[in-house]
């Protein structure tokens, strides 16, 4: 995320009253060839995404720590569940996704990084018609919510999270946010244009028209999930929502390898990575299993 270039965002979303309406995606099940190759490409854990990847599994570790079995809604090629996994080794990860593409993708991906604690499930995630009731201790899912053609289906897929979940389970559900000015939308889908293909930067741009609003979170948090999950946002650019129960304590351990991990990353990226971290906790959540403030 650069930083400079955000104010006239900050600005324009400030400014604009109402919200754009909802245009969902195009293509509902990412199948193509092409569209899939392209993803998978530009996604993978050393890319522009990185920096999100690891943002994400650091608060889904915090989340779901010491679950058995954890249900991720959405895995698309697996680069973000395949991480998730390394750090959560003695947990069990249900992949599940619509699109036999990524699917195939992702089964490829965790055996060639030696991941051997996921199983894949081809099922509509707002149905889960192959995951039995209360057989999950924790559900996640990571940028994949706004792929619901409507409102209805992510109702469904709340009732669907509650149907699954063992009492106490775990949640965390990030997605992205609907932004009031298509200039704000086209900013944030091409500010990596130049290191990414055109037809990521595209199925971007598609996704955060396709967003939900918080309000809409929170509500269908309210309808279906238990009182300690609370919603939150990034700081004044409602560009990210994160649906999650409270965090866990994490081992000493635990925490020093995610901190290994960010010390790992490019510098761009490192920065990157600590500028989330500071607008979400600006935003109302607090701690940090970085162990440190950005």
């Amino acid at each position: 995320m650069p930083r400079w270039g955000m104010f006239p965002v900050l600005l324009r979303e400030s400014l604009t009253k109402d919200a754009r309406p909802r245009e969902p995606e195009p293509d509902l099940v990412m199948d193509g060839g092409e569209q899939v190759d392209a993803f998978v490409e530009a996604g993978r854990i050393d890319g522009v995404m990185a920096a999100s990847y690891l943002f994400n599994t650091a608060r889904i570790t915090a989340t779901i720590h010491g679950c058995g079995t954890v249900v991720d809604l959405g895995c698309g090629p697996a680069t973000q569940l395949a991480q998730v996994a390394q750090f959560n080794p003695d947990t069990s990860f249900i992949g599940v996704d619509l699109s036999a593409g990524m699917l195939d993708n992702a089964k490829a991906y965790v055996k060639q990084v030696g991941v051997s604690n996921i199983r894949f499930v081809q099922d509509d995630f707002s149905r889960l018609s192959q995951i039995p009731d209360r057989s999950a201790d924790g559900v996640i899912s990571t940028l994949a919510l706004h792929h619901l053609p409507t409102h209805q289906h992510l109702r469904e897929c709340f009732g669907q999270i509650a149907r699954i979940l063992r009492p106490g389970g775990a949640v965390y559900l990030v997605d992205l946010g609907r932004l009031k000015s298509l200039k704000s939308i086209i900013y944030f889908a091409y500010m990596n244009a130049a290191h990414q293909p055109h037809i990521f930067s595209l199925d971007y741009e598609r996704s955060l028209r396709a967003a939900f609003l918080r309000e809409d979170f929170e509500a269908l948090a309210r309808e279906h999930l238990a009182p300690d999950v609370r919603v939150y946002s990034t700081f004044k650019i409602p560009v990210l929502h994160i649906v999650k129960t409270p965090d866990r304590n994490l081992p000493a351990n635990v925490a020093a390898r995610l901190r290994d991990a960010r010390e790992q990353l490019v510098s761009k990226y490192r920065g990157d990575l600590d500028l989330i971290r500071r607008l979400i906790r600006m935003g109302g959540l607090e701690g940090d299993p970085f162990g440190r403030p950005a």
